[in-house]
Protein backbone atom coordinates (compact mmCIF):
# COMPACT_ATOMS: atom_id res chain seq x y z
CA UNK A 1 0.00 0.00 0.00
CA UNK A 2 2.80 2.28 0.01
CA UNK A 3 1.73 3.50 3.40
CA UNK A 4 3.18 5.38 6.30
CA UNK A 5 3.56 3.75 10.04
CA UNK A 6 3.67 5.98 12.88
CA UNK A 7 2.15 5.94 16.24
CA UNK A 8 -0.55 8.17 17.87
CA UNK A 9 -1.34 7.33 22.06
CA UNK A 10 0.72 4.48 21.39
CA UNK A 11 -1.74 2.58 18.77
CA UNK A 12 0.59 1.80 15.78
CA UNK A 13 -1.32 3.37 12.82
CA UNK A 14 -0.95 3.43 8.98
CA UNK A 15 -1.59 6.68 6.78
CA UNK A 16 -2.82 4.93 3.23
CA UNK A 17 -1.76 6.95 0.35
CA UNK A 18 -5.46 7.38 -0.40
CA UNK A 19 -6.14 9.07 2.92
CA UNK A 20 -7.64 6.18 4.90
CA UNK A 21 -6.03 5.44 8.00
CA UNK A 22 -5.82 1.77 9.02
CA UNK A 23 -5.30 0.92 12.48
CA UNK A 24 -4.36 -3.17 11.97
CA UNK A 25 -4.63 -4.23 15.85
CA UNK A 26 -8.23 -2.99 15.93
CA UNK A 27 -9.43 -3.91 12.60
CA UNK A 28 -10.78 -0.54 12.00
CA UNK A 29 -10.46 1.64 8.79
CA UNK A 30 -10.96 5.43 9.22
CA UNK A 31 -12.13 7.66 6.42
CA UNK A 32 -12.99 11.37 6.46
CA UNK A 33 -14.84 14.09 4.71
CA UNK A 34 -16.33 12.02 1.82
CA UNK A 35 -18.22 14.76 0.79
CA UNK A 36 -20.57 12.30 -1.49
CA UNK A 37 -22.80 14.49 -3.63
CA UNK A 38 -20.92 17.63 -3.68
CA UNK A 39 -21.60 18.19 -7.54
CA UNK A 40 -25.37 17.52 -7.16
CA UNK A 41 -25.44 20.15 -3.88
CA UNK A 42 -23.71 22.75 -5.98
CA UNK A 43 -26.09 22.30 -9.16
CA UNK A 44 -29.11 22.32 -6.65
CA UNK A 45 -28.15 25.84 -5.47
CA UNK A 46 -26.56 27.27 -8.61
CA UNK A 47 -22.96 26.74 -7.56
CA UNK A 48 -20.24 25.58 -9.95
CA UNK A 49 -21.06 22.84 -12.09
CA UNK A 50 -18.85 20.08 -11.52
CA UNK A 51 -18.70 16.63 -13.61
CA UNK A 52 -20.82 14.37 -11.43
CA UNK A 53 -17.98 11.35 -11.27
CA UNK A 54 -17.20 12.42 -7.50
CA UNK A 55 -19.16 10.04 -5.84
CA UNK A 56 -18.02 6.87 -7.88
CA UNK A 57 -14.47 8.08 -7.48
CA UNK A 58 -14.57 8.38 -4.00
CA UNK A 59 -16.34 4.41 -3.40
CA UNK A 60 -14.31 3.12 -5.53
CA UNK A 61 -11.32 4.38 -3.67
CA UNK A 62 -12.45 3.57 -0.21
CA UNK A 63 -13.99 -0.23 -1.68
CA UNK A 64 -9.89 -1.30 -2.81
CA UNK A 65 -8.72 0.27 0.80
CA UNK A 66 -11.51 -2.23 2.13
CA UNK A 67 -10.30 -5.01 0.27
CA UNK A 68 -6.54 -4.37 0.89
CA UNK A 69 -7.14 -3.91 4.86
CA UNK A 70 -10.17 -5.92 5.58
CA UNK A 71 -11.21 -4.29 8.21
CA UNK A 72 -13.82 -5.29 10.68
CA UNK A 73 -14.69 -1.80 11.75
CA UNK A 74 -15.04 1.37 9.09
CA UNK A 75 -15.56 4.92 11.51
CA UNK A 76 -16.45 8.02 8.64
CA UNK A 77 -15.19 11.06 10.53
CA UNK A 78 -18.57 12.97 9.86
CA UNK A 79 -19.51 15.39 6.41
CA UNK A 80 -19.69 12.04 4.91
CA UNK A 81 -22.33 13.66 2.69
CA UNK A 82 -22.25 17.15 1.37
CA UNK A 83 -25.66 17.63 2.98
CA UNK A 84 -28.91 15.25 3.88
CA UNK A 85 -30.49 16.52 0.40
CA UNK A 86 -27.34 15.02 -0.99
CA UNK A 87 -28.16 11.21 0.60
CA UNK A 88 -31.13 11.58 -0.31
CA UNK A 89 -30.58 12.08 -4.07
CA UNK A 90 -27.82 9.39 -3.79
CA UNK A 91 -27.69 7.41 -7.30
CA UNK A 92 -29.25 3.72 -6.45
CA UNK A 93 -26.24 1.81 -7.69
CA UNK A 94 -24.12 3.73 -5.36
CA UNK A 95 -26.48 3.12 -2.69
CA UNK A 96 -25.97 -0.45 -3.12
CA UNK A 97 -22.71 -0.40 -3.60
CA UNK A 98 -22.22 1.56 -0.27
CA UNK A 99 -24.55 -1.00 1.36
CA UNK A 100 -22.10 -4.20 0.03
CA UNK A 101 -18.99 -2.21 1.42
CA UNK A 102 -21.05 -1.89 4.83
CA UNK A 103 -22.21 -5.90 4.99
CA UNK A 104 -21.16 -7.49 7.54
CA UNK A 105 -19.01 -4.67 9.39
CA UNK A 106 -19.45 -2.42 11.91
CA UNK A 107 -19.94 0.72 10.47
CA UNK A 108 -20.11 4.44 12.77
CA UNK A 109 -20.99 7.64 11.18
CA UNK A 110 -19.71 10.16 13.16
CA UNK A 111 -21.99 13.35 12.63
CA UNK A 112 -20.14 16.14 10.87
CA UNK A 113 -21.54 20.17 10.56
CA UNK A 114 -22.36 19.53 6.90
CA UNK A 115 -24.38 16.39 8.06
CA UNK A 116 -25.58 14.56 11.37
CA UNK A 117 -24.30 11.32 9.48
CA UNK A 118 -26.46 9.29 6.77
CA UNK A 119 -30.02 7.93 8.21
CA UNK A 120 -31.09 5.35 5.92
CA UNK A 121 -28.06 3.30 5.21
CA UNK A 122 -28.06 1.64 8.78
CA UNK A 123 -24.75 1.83 10.89
CA UNK A 124 -24.22 2.82 13.95
CA UNK A 125 -25.02 7.16 14.35
CA UNK A 126 -22.19 9.40 17.03
CA UNK A 127 -21.42 12.43 18.03
CA UNK A 128 -17.74 10.72 18.96
CA UNK A 129 -16.37 7.08 19.23
CA UNK A 130 -13.94 6.27 21.67
CA UNK A 131 -11.72 2.51 21.12
CA UNK A 132 -8.50 1.91 23.25
CA UNK A 133 -6.49 4.90 23.28
CA UNK A 134 -8.07 6.72 20.34
CA UNK A 135 -10.86 9.29 19.89
CA UNK A 136 -12.58 9.68 16.80
CA UNK A 137 -14.53 13.03 16.55
CA UNK A 138 -15.21 15.41 13.69
CA UNK A 139 -13.66 18.74 14.63
CA UNK A 140 -11.03 18.68 16.79
CA UNK A 141 -10.98 20.02 20.48
CA UNK A 142 -8.11 22.46 21.92
CA UNK A 143 -8.38 21.09 25.12
CA UNK A 144 -8.63 17.45 23.80
CA UNK A 145 -6.75 14.53 25.68
CA UNK A 146 -3.79 12.95 24.06
CA UNK A 147 -5.15 10.24 21.04
CA UNK A 148 -7.89 12.38 19.22
CA UNK A 149 -8.25 11.55 15.79
CA UNK A 150 -10.75 14.34 13.59
CA UNK A 151 -11.03 15.81 10.27
CA UNK A 152 -12.96 18.96 9.00
CA UNK A 153 -9.91 21.10 7.95
CA UNK A 154 -8.91 19.29 4.95
CA UNK A 155 -5.53 19.81 5.81
CA UNK A 156 -3.02 20.22 2.51
CA UNK A 157 0.80 20.46 2.40
CA UNK A 158 2.71 21.64 -1.15
CA UNK A 159 5.41 20.16 -2.05
CA UNK A 160 7.38 20.61 -5.33
CA UNK A 161 4.75 23.26 -6.18
CA UNK A 162 2.33 21.09 -5.90
CA UNK A 163 -0.43 20.89 -2.88
CA UNK A 164 -1.45 17.69 -2.10
CA UNK A 165 -4.08 16.37 0.86
CA UNK A 166 -2.16 15.43 4.04
CA UNK A 167 -2.43 14.06 7.83
CA UNK A 168 -1.58 16.07 10.23
CA UNK A 169 -0.06 14.80 13.53
CA UNK A 170 2.24 15.16 16.50
CA UNK A 171 2.38 11.83 18.13
CA UNK A 172 -0.58 13.80 20.76
CA UNK A 173 -3.12 14.33 17.63
CA UNK A 174 -4.42 13.42 14.51
CA UNK A 175 -6.02 15.66 11.81
CA UNK A 176 -6.98 13.24 8.36
CA UNK A 177 -7.34 14.74 4.67
CA UNK A 178 -10.53 14.59 3.37
CA UNK A 179 -10.91 11.62 1.59
CA UNK A 180 -13.51 12.66 -1.05
CA UNK A 181 -12.82 13.74 -4.55
CA UNK A 182 -14.09 17.21 -4.69
CA UNK A 183 -12.50 18.68 -1.89
CA UNK A 184 -10.51 22.13 -0.84
CA UNK A 185 -8.53 22.54 1.75
CA UNK A 186 -6.28 24.58 4.39
CA UNK A 187 -2.46 24.69 4.49
CA UNK A 188 -1.12 22.52 7.27
CA UNK A 189 0.24 25.04 9.45
CA UNK A 190 -2.89 27.11 9.08
CA UNK A 191 -3.55 29.68 11.57
CA UNK A 192 -6.47 27.86 13.04
CA UNK A 193 -4.04 24.22 12.66
CA UNK A 194 -0.97 25.57 14.16
CA UNK A 195 -2.21 26.27 17.77
CA UNK A 196 -3.34 22.41 17.57
CA UNK A 197 0.00 20.24 17.48
CA UNK A 198 3.27 20.93 18.82
CA UNK A 199 6.48 21.75 17.38
CA UNK A 200 7.88 18.49 15.69
CA UNK A 201 4.44 17.94 13.74
CA UNK A 202 4.70 16.12 10.62
CA UNK A 203 2.13 16.22 7.57
CA UNK A 204 1.77 12.97 5.76
CA UNK A 205 1.19 13.69 2.33
CA UNK A 206 -0.94 11.68 0.41
CA UNK A 207 -0.39 11.09 -3.79
CA UNK A 208 1.41 7.48 -5.31
CA UNK A 209 2.94 6.68 -1.65
CA UNK A 210 2.38 8.27 1.68
CA UNK A 211 5.47 10.76 1.97
CA UNK A 212 6.19 12.32 5.72
CA UNK A 213 7.13 15.58 5.64
CA UNK A 214 8.45 17.65 9.32
CA UNK A 215 6.07 20.98 9.28
CA UNK A 216 7.84 24.29 10.36
CA UNK A 217 8.90 24.71 13.40
CA UNK A 218 6.43 28.01 15.47
CA UNK A 219 7.54 30.09 17.78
Amino acid sequence: MNGHAFRLAGAALVAFPSGALYWPDAGVLCVADLHLGKSQRLARRGGALLPPYETEATLTRLDADLAASMPTRVICLGDSFDDLAAEAEMDEAHRLWLLRMMAGRGWVWIAGNHDPGPLSVGGTHRAEWRCGPLTFRHIAETDADVGEVSAHFHPKWRLAGRAKPCFVTDGARLILPAYGTYTGGLPADAPVLRPLFANGAIAILTGSRALAVPLPVSH
